[in-house]
């Protein structure tokens, strides 16, 4: 691949980035801060996932009692930095979050490495329903067309696809809509149908006694109920990449956890023993903001602004040299 075509990808890629945060904090008024790549161990604020996922560990020859752990992502580092900072009611902050999840199974979408615009908004017991959920997804989704719009004004190649509004749907209702289909499949027909969906609760089990997708028990809120049904107040930005022919998700968010719903969850998952960990002390004291907030993958959004075939176009990741080989013969570049 010629230095020019590089070059012109990276400053497409820089291009990218700047609009859609710039587009972020302006909706959701967040202002940007610093972030960790590593935290201390054992206090519980590392992002679990799905509650498998081994982070990376380390010793730091200065703290020998120590160890210190890469993050996963920065959900529950947020909630303590509305706290530590101050943020009122209805504002929020915005950072870079470079992680490693060396348990990730590599594919076009998904890398080793894993970069993410993390955002939290501290907001109002009363905000903690689906309505304003939705809401705020509105917003993010504004964001997301008008950098499409944008990208495409500035690229001739690039003809914007994205639907005018954001389709919300329960992930109970995917489930008895496509009758006898994988969640995969499921997600597919509905990010092709609609162009862009949200779908609500996800972590929780479905009718088929499933989950949609996994989620840890101790940020996202997903065992709300409304009568006997789990609806949650969570879920997932997902859009239908036309360059890839299958759905594509962008963000994972949702209404964090009050003190009820986090007990709640960890006996779900039959963690209880969670509860005694710094984060979660804090938590069940009250001595941290009510917050709605989430990540939004930088690669995943270049990558789709961008039409590209594979995350490792729009990032430097590390690729077996057989997928290389594989790729460049198809005159795919990786960075």
């Amino acid at each position: 691949m010629k230095t020019s075509h590089l070059l012109e990808a990276e400053r497409a890629i820089a291009f990218v980035k700047k609009t859609f945060s710039d587009e972020l904090i302006k909706n959701l008024d967040l202002t940007p801060v610093s972030s960790p790549i590593a935290i201390i161990d054992g206090t519980g604020v590392n992002d679990d996932l799905n509650g498998v996922e081994k982070p990376v560990r380390f010793s730091i020859k200065s703290i020998d009692t120590q160890k210190a752990v890469i993050v996963q992502s920065l959900a529950k580092w947020k909630r303590l930095r509305l706290k530590e900072l101050q943020i009122e009611p209805g504002k929020g902050i915005l950072t870079d979050m470079r992680a490693l999840r060396p348990d990730e199974t590599l594919s076009s979408i998904h890398s080793v490495y894993v970069d993410q615009w993390d955002w939290e908004k501290h907001i109002l017991a009363t905000d903690r329903n689906t309505g304003f959920l939705k809401e705020t997804v509105k917003e993010i989704y504004k964001a997301l067309a008008e950098t499409e719009k944008m990208v495409a004004d500035k690229f001739d190649e690039i003809t914007p696809v994205l639907p005018k509004e954001i389709t919300f749907i329960y992930a109970e209702e995917l489930l008895k809509k496509y009758p006898g289909k994988t969640i995969r499949e499921r997600e597919d027909l509905a990010a092709k149908e609609f162009g862009a969906v949200f779908i609500i609760g996800i972590g929780h089990v479905l009718s088929n006694g499933e989950p949609h997708d996994g989620r840890a028990p101790d940020y996202d809120d997903w065992s709300s109920q409304n009568g006997s049904s789990f609806i949650g107040l969570n879920g997932d930005i997902v859009v239908w990449n036309p360059v890839l022919g299958q759905a594509f998700e962008i963000s994972s968010m949702g209404i964090r956890v009050d003190a009820a719903a986090l007990l709640k969850q960890l006996d779900i998952r039959a963690c209880p023993e969670r509860k005694d960990l710094l984060f979660h002390s804090m938590l069940l004291k009250g001595e941290l903001p009510q917050s709605i907030g989430g990540g939004i993958g930088q690669s995943r959004v270049c990558m789709f602004m961008l039409r590209k075939k594979h995350i490792g176009e729009v990032q430097v990741g590390m690729w077996p040299e057989q997928i290389k080989m594989e790729l460049s013969q198809n005159e795919i570049y990786l960075l």
